[in-house]
């Protein structure tokens, strides 16, 4: 019985994506829970030496060039040629950063401006809605001046409400120890 038990335990896994390559991983991890975990440093950036201050090995006026001359020449090229690409790479760099940047901080603005628009939207028809509950649905066949009256009568009671309300709390705070 424990030769069949061996057989499922050693089947192959087949990984058919990268979520059951993280899965895996993570279950491996998770087996020794105690151990500790290795995670590699980032990548530095990279750096290269400043321009030279001085060239070496300058001919004289009277003198021609020797022959291992033209290497010394090359390789100051070279070096020279890959600063001056390093140095627009890093420029490009910075300038799709602060692009990538100025694009997110745009985003961030319009969907700021996009939630006060809906949310003022969503306040004045909570207001409106507020406002229509309280007033009862007048039709326009009755006078301005019974429209008014009935107003009057609508801040009366609101007025009475807030006053029993002010003294129902003296009441408690009265009673309270």
């Amino acid at each position: 019985m424990s030769d069949s038990d061996d057989n499922t335990e050693k089947k192959p896994i087949v990984i058919k994506n990268a979520t059951d390559l993280q899965r895996l991983k993570l279950e491996k991890l998770m087996k020794n829970p105690d151990k500790p975990v290795v995670i590699p440093e980032p990548p530095k950036s990279k750096s290269l030496a400043a321009p030279p201050d001085f060239v070496r090995n300058v001919m004289g006026s009277s003198a021609g060039a020797g022959s291992g001359e033209f290497h010394v020449y090359r390789h100051l090229r070279r070096k020279e040629y890959a600063r001056q690409k390093f140095i627009q790479e890093k420029s490009e760099k910075e300038k799709l950063d602060d692009e990538y940047h100025q694009k997110i901080e745009e985003n961030r603005r319009a969907a700021q401006e996009r939630t006060a628009k809906k949310r003022a939207k969503r306040l004045k028809k909570k207001k409106n809605a507020k406002l229509k509950g309280k007033k009862p649905k007048t039709e326009n066949s009755q006078n301005p001046s019974s429209q008014s009256d009935s107003s009057g009568e609508e801040d009366n009671n609101e007025h009475n409400e807030t006053n029993t309300e002010t003294s129902t709390e003296v009441k408690n705070n009265e009673n309270s120890p």
